[in-house]
């Protein structure tokens, strides 16, 4: 199916890996140039080179939890026609594990970061009436979990900032939206189940022993995120904006 993305300019943060990455690989099929950042410059140049075009692939090292990182960001890639927000790694853990110091270090990255970067490329997309900003948020901003806390208090946050001003932003000609992945296959799911295994059962190398119930007994592939926000992200669905997605397999809806 052609989406009609072709030339396209999509900025991707949190991508060098994971879904990010695969955002970046989807997009690119599509006909779009890319442009890939995160705090790794090496991770990103590898990344790039897995990814095979160099002339539509760009990479920029910034470190996305810094608000001055951000400005450099959208001061050197002003003309995006989509961003898509998907850099963070807030930690699982219940309230009394995780000190205030982690909470802040974590949403200055995830919650911050979307914010301020929703701001910064909605005031250019503003300007020119046209654009589209994704929102990768996260299941537990739908289902929050002690054991996740913070991760899903942040998540139910930027669920909230997404549909205030995703209904705001299409008086510009600029959709907003969100996505809710339920555990997808990356290095981010092992951290967080070793994360529980080690609270739950004593020993964090029986971390598949924790992911447990899951929709059609397997994880999401970040292809099928990344497939998901480029078809809500195309004219195909021009008239999507402050929804958020889940992408679960149901997985709100299981006892």
């Amino acid at each position: 199916m052609d989406l009609k993305l072709s030339g396209r300019r999509v900025l991707i943060t949190g991508g060098s890996k994971g879904i990010g990455e695969a955002c970046a690989r989807i997009f690119l099929a599509e006909g779009c140039s890319v442009v890939l950042v995160a705090r790794d410059a090496t991770r990103l140049a590898a990344t790039a080179t897995t990814l095979g075009e160099a002339n539509r692939v760009a990479t920029f090292a910034a470190d996305l939890s810094q608000g001055a990182e951000r400005e450099r960001v959208a001061a050197a890639f002003g003309d995006v026609d989509v961003l898509v927000n998907n850099a963070g790694a807030i930690p699982g853990g219940g309230l009394l594990d995780l000190s205030m110091e982690t909470w802040e270090q974590a949403w200055a990255l995830k919650v911050m970061g979307y914010i301020h970067l929703t701001k910064l490329y909605l005031a250019q997309m503003k300007e020119r009436r046209s654009g589209v900003i994704v929102n990768i948020i996260g299941g537990a901003g739908r289902s929050p979990r002690y054991d996740y806390v913070c991760g899903g208090t942040g998540n139910a946050a930027l669920m909230a900032f997404t549909g205030a001003v995703g209904g705001k932003s299409v008086d510009w000609g600029v959709r907003v939206f969100g996505i809710n992945p339920s555990q997808t296959r990356t290095d981010r799911i092992i951290s967080l189940s070793k994360t529980r295994a080690k609270a739950n059962l004593g020993d964090e190398s029986r971390w598949e022993e924790v992911l447990t119930n899951l929709p059609l007994d397997r994880l999401i592939e970040p292809d099928e995120i990344a497939s998901a926000a480029a078809f809500l992200a195309s004219p195909a669905c021009g008239y999507v904006s402050g929804a958020v997605l889940d992408v679960d397999g149901g997985a709100a809806y299981r006892a």
